[in-house]
Parts: structure tokens; C-alpha cells; sequence
């Protein structure tokens, strides 16, 4: 988008977060469990609403009522490992269609606390799931409205014409298969799996993932890099040991940068 004639309040506050745009705005925050994620994206959201931005709050698994009684099953639940991963994608595959398309179409911002990442963190790195099936799966369930309203996409439940003149709906073909919906910016919370066990330890009942020992979070730490190291444009690591306050400013920096970058 051409800001040259948008009113944007940055220019004289130095403040990303107030940049002029019109466009949806999708953010993920990801990180293994005790990193410290639910602070600061609340924070992010009450700085999007003091900018005047609509925000939406949601999570995977999870996010809609379906999602949320499949995300009970994948987190209690034992299963075969292929079950566990068609489970998540069958629950993004609803949040998608249900809150995070009609939202960017909307112009709103959608903060979600993990999406796709940490799946293939969680069941491709911590539990040595095949990586390729995941990505087969990621292009089955996250294809995106294309421009040329003869594929049908825009007649879908969750997706309206105005998408695909949003900067989301850009895109090229790859493998004959439309680009895929990615989070814009993705802020990564690493922590070391020791400092997120001792802070884990007395935080409240685990459920079958918290329980599971260092070594797979390591594992699961191992696929967030994998998947930054594929998609480095999007993502930003953030040092999650430091101090609380840190962490937040390292955040808020990080947001605002990006959103002045796109802006641009």
C-alpha cells in the first residue's frame, strides 16, 4: 500500500502501532509451554486498540467452539500420532473458515496465540512426525481465496470477494497450488526447555504435552528453528529468558517495526 497520502500518526510519535493501515493484519506468537506468551500478546492487543485498530484474540487449537472441543481431545487425549495431526489441522481448518479469514477481510487485526508453527514444532519435531505429511497437510487446509473468482474460493463459508484485494490475497502459484494463509509476522518466545520446565512447575495441573520431559522440548524448540530457517521472512525471534520487561519491549519493538516496514 502507497502511505504517501495516508494519515499516518508515526511520523511524528515514532510509533508503529499507530501507522494508517486499511488492510487485515494477521500476527502468531509461538514458543514451547512456560515461555511467557499470554502476557505480551495481551499487551500487543491493547496497543493495536489504542491505535484504533479492531482486534480479534484467539488461539489454536481452539478459537471456535468445534476447535475447542477438538483441542480438549488432542490435549487429553492419547492417540496415534497421525490422529493427533489431523485433529489439528481439522480444528485450524474450522478457525480459519469460521474468525481468521472474515476478520483480515474485515480490515481487523488477528493476534493467535500459536498457529501452524507449532504444530510442526510440537508433533513434527517433538513427536518425529514425517515433516512432509504435516506440509501436505498445511497446503490441504490453508490454501488461500485466489484473485480469479472462477476457482470457487470466494463463494466459500469464511471468505468474501473484498480478501482478495487485501495485501494477503497476493500471491503466485506454487506447484500449482495457491499460496498459502501464513501469519504476516510470526514472534517466536525461545526459551531454553530448563527455564520453562522450573517455570511450569508449580503454574497449574500439565496436561499431556507440559508433562512431557526436557527432551522433547528441546525437540520442539529444534522444530521452531526448523521452521523459521524455511520461512525467515516472517519471523522474529524474541530472547524469552530475559526480564519480563525486556521481553515486552523486545516485543512491542518488534510489532512496531514490522508494521512500519509494511506500511512503507
Amino acid at each position: 500500500m502507497n502511505c504517501a497520502s495516508c494519515p499516518v500518526a508515526s511520523a511524528t510519535m515514532g510509533d508503529g502501532f499507530h501507522t494508517f493501515m486499511s488492510s487485515g493484519t494477521f500476527i502468531s506468537f509461538e514458543g514451547i509451554d512456560g515461555a511467557g506468551k499470554s502476557t505480551h500478546i495481551a499487551r500487543v492487543a491493547d496497543l493495536f486498540r489504542q491505535a484504533g485498530r479492531a482486534v480479534v484474540l484467539t488461539r489454536e487449537p481452539g478459537g471456535t467452539p468445534l476447535s475447542e472441543k477438538l483441542r480438549e481431545l488432542v490435549l487429553h487425549e492419547a492417540m496415534d500420532p497421525l490422529t493427533e495431526a489431523l485433529l489439528m489441522f481439522a480444528a485450524r481448518r474450522e478457525h480459519l473458515v469460521q474468525v481468521i479469514e472474515p476478520a483480515l477481510a474485515r480490515g481487523d487485526v488477528v493476534l493467535c496465540d500459536r498457529f501452524t508453527d507449532a504444530t510442526f514444532a510440537y508433533q513434527g519435531g517433538g513427536r518425529g512426525f514425517d515433516w512432509q505429511v504435516l506440509a501436505e497437510l498445511e497446503r490441504m487446509v490453508q490454501q488461500r481465496p485466489v484473485d480469479d473468482a472462477t476457482t470457487g474460493h470466494a463463494g466459500q463459508a469464511g471468505y468474501t470477494p473484498e480478501a482478495n484485494h487485501t495485501p494477503h490475497a497476493r500471491h503466485t502459484r506454487e506447484g500449482g497450488y495457491p499460496s498459502l494463509r501464513q501469519p504476516d509476522l510470526t514472534v517466536w518466545f525461545d526459551l531454553d526447555p530448563l527455564i520453562a520446565a522450573e517455570r511450569l512447575a508449580s503454574a497449574r495441573v500439565p496436561d499431556k504435552f507440559e508433562s512431557q520431559p526436557a527432551e522433547f522440548f528441546a525437540a520442539v524448540r529444534a522444530g521452531y528453528a526448523r521452521r523459521q530457517a524455511e520461512m525467515p521472512g516472517r519471523f522474529a525471534r524474541i530472547d524469552a529468558a530475559q526480564s519480563i520487561d525486556k521481553v515486552g519491549a523486545d516485543v512491542s519493538r518488534v510489532v512496531s517495526d514490522w508494521l512500519q516496514r509494511s506500511a512503507a
